[in-house]
């Protein structure tokens, strides 16, 4: 693998490492700036997929703020984006109010219930030190769009969201905004679908409102996305119901910024050759598993497409701990160098250390100043999320 496919030197680090390239993240924040332009909308980072606060200064300059699920997610976008705050979980806890009271901007309920339970909180609150803070309600449209079962806000059951047949819409005192979220990596087409049926079924409410959230899963930094289309939706939503509008991405803003370098430990030969990595699957990119999914690796191809074909995994007990089956143009032997493409989403926040397995350093690169590393993990990091 050649060091132009990707920018960087592989062996500049020490492994398992995962490098997110700050220059690949400006191309995203410049694609999202021309949204937000041309649109007149708020554009939110949600940290659910991408929180390396190394990068909130650089991210910072482009968007309005962030978009947290937890008290902890709240409080680091308080603390190192120094914007907006705005948060939404399926439920709170009294201490999780006390804390978002000193944390977020908008606070996102998702029943009336926790309203009238965390209204006076927050009034309270409001009144003791003069900041303002906004309330939202969490909508659920009805309308899927074809994701991932897992991943689909809308699917029969779901605890995300009031229903239109739940939404008292006598019980607003208070309530500035909407949110819904229902998409995952899709195109405008689907938002504009959706926005049809929160329209119809909440055509009565929306008029109440001073803003609404369209959520997350716009992939609008994938290539093809359609920006015009986006932009037309966020306009006329806009001019119709006299609304702002947000969105809140997490895999738009640093969609294909991030790789993980792992070092071959070795190769063995079962049914086919199976090369072992010091990254683990399920440790380090849970999502390969839970989606499940295959990621790419650089100069490599499907199985049997070039001359050698292998199953790569990871060290540990667990079978599954498999990224999937590739080629490569010659035969991959220890102390070689892989790497993963798209690792700045999701696998990032998710990373565990089942078996006691090293956690990826975290390392930055651009083209003036090369790579450099901003967080190592050892033994304590291990040993301090226990007792």
């Amino acid at each position: 693998m050649k060091k132009d496919e990707y920018g960087f030197n592989p062996f500049e680090v020490r492994t398992p490492c995962f490098i997110v390239d700050e220059d690949l993240l400006g191309r995203n924040l410049g694609v999202l700036a021309s949204v937000r332009e041309r649109a007149g909308c708020s554009i939110l980072l949600a940290l659910k997929c991408f929180a390396a606060f190394s990068t909130f200064p650089q991210l910072a300059a482009g968007l309005d703020g962030v978009c947290a699920s937890s008290p902890h997610e709240a409080k680091l976008g308080r603390e190192e984006f120094g914007k907006e705050v705005h948060t939404f979980a399926a439920a709170f806890s009294d201490s999780d109010i006390a804390e978002l009271c000193e944390t977020s901007d908008h606070i996102v309920f998702n029943s009336f219930a926790q309203l009238d339970r965390f209204r006076p909180v927050i009034r309270d609150y409001t009144h003791r030190t003069g900041r303002e803070i906004e309330i939202a309600l969490r909508i659920n449209p009805e309308h899927s769009e074809g994701a991932v079962p897992i991943y689909d806000p809308c699917s029969p059951g779901s605890r995300l969201g009031i229903r239109r047949a739940h939404f008292n819409s006598d019980n607003l005192d208070g309530v500035t905004g909407l949110h819904w979220h229902n998409l995952c990596e899709q195109d405008a087409d689907c938002l504009e679908r959706t926005v049809a049926a929160v329209e119809k079924n909440f055509s009565d409410v929306l008029p109440r409102m001073r803003y609404v959230n369209f959520g997350g899963g716009h992939h609008i930094t994938r290539p093809g996305y359609d920006l015009d289309l986006l932009v037309r939706i966020i306009t006329r939503f806009k001019e119709k119901w006299d609304v702002e509008v947000y969105l809140e991405p997490g895999e738009a803003v640093a969609l294909n910024s991030g790789f993980l370098v792992a070092s071959v430990l070795d190769v063995t030969m079962a049914d086919m050759p199976l090369v072992i990595m010091d990254s683990a699957v399920p440790c380090h990119m849970p999502d390969v598993i839970e989606m499940p999914y295959r990621p790419h690796i650089v100069g490599s191809a499907e199985a049997g497409v070039k001359p050698w074909t292998c199953r790569i995994g990871g060290p540990s007990c667990l079978a599954g701990d498999v990224a999937g089956e590739y080629s490569f143009d010659s035969p991959l032997k220890a102390g070689d160098r892989i790497v993963f493409t798209d690792m700045a989403i999701y696998s990032m926040v998710k990373t565990n250390t089942f078996n006691g397995i090293q956690l990826p350093s975290i390392a930055l690169h651009n083209s003036k100043d090369g790579t450099r590393v901003v967080r190592e993990f050892g033994y304590e990091d291990f040993r301090n999320r226990l007792s």
